[in-house]
């Protein structure tokens, strides 16, 4: 799954040359943290709603409404952008995009393409959509957890044995335990209900299972 897979291309964003009043008002209204500043379609920073507080009068002034209106218009989205933009591109891969997110502690990825140009933005919402997706968890069928040796042929065993039983899997992954004796647990989610048979045949063949989980 890429980038392009799951980000949104209806972005709200601003001009350089907006007042912060009027991206303080977008976010509102969109539900927004962060609003991308373009010009001539090209990604030229990223305004936030961190931002936008920080240059905020705080609720301690002394300044009247009217003050605080002139302060809030006049005061441009460009003074206070941040410019220096953690950015991806669509063909990069949605786990290396999560990585970032991650890693550069930020909360949306600008989507661009190799001209600077604005094609979408990436959440930490849409990246859990992604994983919720990935595992299937809303489709119906049983999910397995087995817990097996991390050597050759044992996936491949597992998959015969489903196989032989006309059953299809929809969805499987597998993480390391990080143990000494070098075990993984192989998470799969299987297109029926129907598993009894194939369950007993995995527990004859000292597979360990360590939950099943049957949604309708």
């Amino acid at each position: 799954m890429y980038v392009k897979d799951r980000m949104n291309r209806n972005v709200i964003s601003v001009f350089p040359e907006a007042s912060i009043s009027l991206a303080f008002q977008l976010m509102t209204e969109q539900g927004y943290s962060h609003l991308p500043v373009i010009q001539n379609e090209k990604l030229v920073g990223m305004v936030t709603e961190k931002l936008l507080t920080e240059v905020s009068p705080s609720k301690a002034t002394t300044l009247s409404i009217y003050e605080l209106n002139y302060l809030l218009s006049k005061t441009k989205v460009k003074d206070i952008m941040n410019k220096d933009v953690i950015f991806v591109k669509p063909d990069m891969l949605i786990e290396e995009a999560a990585a970032l997110l991650r890693d550069k502690m930020v909360d949306a990825l600008p989507v661009i393409d190799d001209h600077d140009k604005l094609l979408g933005i990436l959440t930490r919402t849409d990246i859990i959509d992604a994983f919720i997706e990935l595992m299937g968890i809303n489709d119906p069928g049983t999910r397995i957890v087995l817990e097996v040796k991390d050597e050759a042929g044992a996936l491949a065993d597992i998959l015969g044995i489903i196989k032989e039983y006309g059953m299809s899997i929809t969805h499987i992954s597998s993480f390391d335990q990080n143990t000494a004796d070098q075990k993984q647990e192989i998470v799969m989610r299987l297109n029926t209900l129907e598993t009894d048979e194939v369950l007993n045949v995995l527990k004859e063949k000292n597979y360990n299972i360590i939950s099943i989980h049957k949604k309708q």
